[in-house]
């Protein structure tokens, strides 16, 4: 068996022009893990309102926090696959979820280097439908269609792995030394609240209640709302925060269904409001810098942080390429490349 690696991230629009990002959003969109309504009522949603509306929008927005070369988050997941591949003993391919490059695309790649045994390392730290589960279940539907002689292994969450957690926490430790900041906020994607219970193995231990994420359970294998919170607490741990100075909360709704609470920008709103003048913000759901870091934490968020009194506000980066993410994660693909088992 010749082994090599895929990492997968989110995607973006080729560019920013208002149909390229109507194109991308269709797909992304348009995936039952991501809106799981009926398809006739994702269809009128999403092609009958959305895409009608939010494509120039959205473009305005990359637009904001596009790069030379390109998207952000494909620029970055570029330079970690590159710095992973010299330094790993296997090959490492790079796909996204949506856009270019396709997961058949690289898949494609790895076959063409002999490769049958694929590791699927889909980047990111806490599992949830619209991410994880939507990569694994399109790359499955790849593999029999086009590569049956393909044998997937799959990267579990590493939301609490002691590697991420230190390299996560020593990066925050990084940006913030020698600021006096007042409070932490760990702003996390959010998802529709019904996703928390849709993955609940259980059936019945996922109520969002204030308690359940704290309760040992199976549930937690599959619990995005959980391994938030456990991957801020762990930080903390590491970091020894104290008591009250961090909070979680979630940002990116969309719609009007219920979905995790506290909002990200209501949160910075009333931190504003109390009386709150240096806020740090860091977004541990992602590991490339994207639309969701740069433009509606960095700058929407800074605005209303402003906009309510607050005068520092200081955002984290992503670990993107960091040379101790890099060594961690070429670490962890050597170790599956010679069978001995990821330790946490």
């Amino acid at each position: 068996m010749s082994k090599g690696v895929l990492l997968v991230n989110l995607g973006s629009p080729k560019s920013t022009d208002p149909k390229d990002v109507k194109e991308y959003l269709d797909e992304f969109l348009m995936d039952e893990r991501v809106i799981d309504v009926p398809y006739w009522a994702r269809v009128l949603l999403v092609r009958g309102i959305v895409l009608n509306t939010r494509p120039k929008k959205s473009a305005e927005a990359y637009q904001k926090i596009w790069w030379d070369e390109g998207s952000p988050l494909i620029v970055l997941s570029e330079r970690l696959q590159y710095k992973m591949d010299k330094n790993t003993s296997v090959p490492i391919a790079l796909a996204m979820r949506y856009g270019e490059p396709s997961i058949k695309s690289g898949l494609q790649e790895l076959y063409d280097k002999g490769v049958d045994e694929v590791l699927l390392f889909p980047l990111y730290p806490q599992f949830a439908m619209a991410t994880t589960e939507t990569i694994l279940v399109l790359a499955e539907e790849l593999r029999k269609e086009h590569f049956p002689e393909m044998q997937f292994t799959t990267m579990p969450p590493f939301y609490n792995h002691s590697d991420y957690i230190r390299v996560l926490a020593e990066s925050i430790s990084e940006k913030l030394k020698g600021k006096d900041f007042q409070h932490l906020l760990f702003s996390y994607h959010g998802v529709p609240e019904r996703h928390i219970r849709k993955s609940d193995v259980t059936k019945s231990h996922c109520k969002i209640d204030g308690s359940c994420c704290q309760t040992p359970s199976a549930a937690h294998q599959f619990c995005y709302r959980h391994q938030c919170f456990e991957t801020t607490r762990l930080v903390a741990e590491y970091l020894e925060l104290k008591e009250n100075s961090y909070s979680v909360s979630f940002q990116s709704r969309l719609g009007f269904d219920p979905w995790l609470q506290p909002y990200t920008d209501r949160t910075i709103e009333r931190f504003g409001k109390q009386g709150m003048k240096k806020l740090a913000i860091v977004t541990p759901a992602f590991v490339s810098d994207c639309l969701e870091t740069l433009e509606e934490i960095a700058m929407e968020g800074e605005e209303i942080f402003h906009e309510v009194g607050g005068e520092e506000f200081t955002v984290v980066p992503c670990l993107n390429d960091r040379g101790d993410w890099v060594n961690v994660l070429s670490r962890w693909v050597d170790e599956w490349a010679h069978q001995k088992p990821v330790e946490a």
